[in-house]
């Protein structure tokens, strides 16, 4: 029996621009975005219908998850009720600014697509996955990208080095829609510098994009989590240049090779409660392999030839 395994990789904000709000009632986005190694890995098999568990015993696995979502798009696509069993590893937090439902509705689109033989271009995909969620287009392919509108717009750019990463997150979450709210373009502070980050990441400037970076939804998250604020500046007596990623709570800091206290942080940050991840930058947002099952049941061991 064919077993299909993909990754579904994080993705952070190394900047976030509002330019304004849209007659349709969200808010007009000028982001780079960019995958990270942390990932959620999906397990597909052969089913009559249509079904999803998880890991994560309070994540919801009905019509409201974002994979189920993608699987009735893709039906769509192929003109048939073509069924799938979907088991959902999930590592990426859940409202945690990483984008861990849109990556995983990605990883969707694209397994079924190439499972099920329906050859669509990424134009399509983009199109289906624009109208699933908005961080869903980008993270179809992943990497380093410009994003704008609501998250429909996607220009790639060149691949940053894989830099070491240091995510952060409170035992705390927050709503996404709560923090656009409350949002007021006047006392949002700084504005990152959009052309001057997609010139730094074309030419590889890691330390530049840090003078340009910034998030427009930062001081909000702050105000309604102080202890995101504390542990930035917390975090950056380290010398570390840190950012919060989409509407948060996470924070992501950028280690220079050879940075030796990034256990010292993390073993801090794990006694007060928070969650801590280090990766790296990754060049890809989805990884898909096809593979023939072995071993016992549940689709831990596989062998093939697109298999490790």
């Amino acid at each position: 029996m064919t077993v299909v395994k993909a990754l579904a990789r994080a993705k952070i904000n190394l900047s976030l621009d509002i330019l304004g709000k849209r007659s349709d009632g969200y808010h007009e986005l000028e982001s780079v975005m960019q995958s990270v190694s942390l990932a959620d890995e999906l397990i597909f098999r052969p089913a009559a219908g249509v079904s999803l568990t998880a890991s994560d015993p309070n994540l919801a696995v009905d019509e409201s998850n974002t994979v189920l979502r993608a699987v009735r798009r893709m039906q769509e696509a192929a003109g048939s009720a073509r069924g799938v069993e979907i088991f959902l590893q999930k590592r990426i937090p859940s409202g945690a600014g990483l984008g861990g439902g849109s990556a995983d509705a990605a990883a969707v689109l694209v397994a079924l697509n190439r499972w099920w033989g329906l050859n669509l271009p990424l134009p399509a995909l983009e199109e289906i996955a624009a109208d699933v969620g908005s961080d869903v287009p980008f993270c179809l392919t992943g990497g380093t990208a410009l994003v704008r509108g609501r998250g429909e717009r996607v220009t790639r750019l060149p691949p940053l080095p894989a830099v070491r990463i240091l995510l952060v997150k409170p035992p705390v979450s927050v709503e996404t829609a709560e923090v656009y709210r409350r949002f007021q373009a006047a006392a949002a502070g700084r504005r990152p510098e959009t052309e001057r980050m997609i010139a730094a990441v074309k030419n590889g400037e890691i330390h530049e994009l840090t003078s340009a970076w910034g998030n427009l939804l930062e001081k909000v998250t702050s105000e309604l989590r102080p202890e995101v604020a504390a542990a930035k500046k917390w975090l950056e007596s380290y010398g570390l240049p840190v950012l919060m990623t989409g509407s948060g709570p996470t924070l992501f800091a950028l280690l220079p090779e050879g940075f030796r206290k990034s256990r010292e942080i993390e073993a801090i940050l794990k006694e007060k409660g928070w969650w801590t991840h280090e990766g790296r930058l990754a060049g890809e947002g989805v990884e898909v392999r096809i593979c023939w099952k072995g071993g016992e049941d549940g689709g831990e061991k596989t062998v093939g030839p697109d298999c490790s």
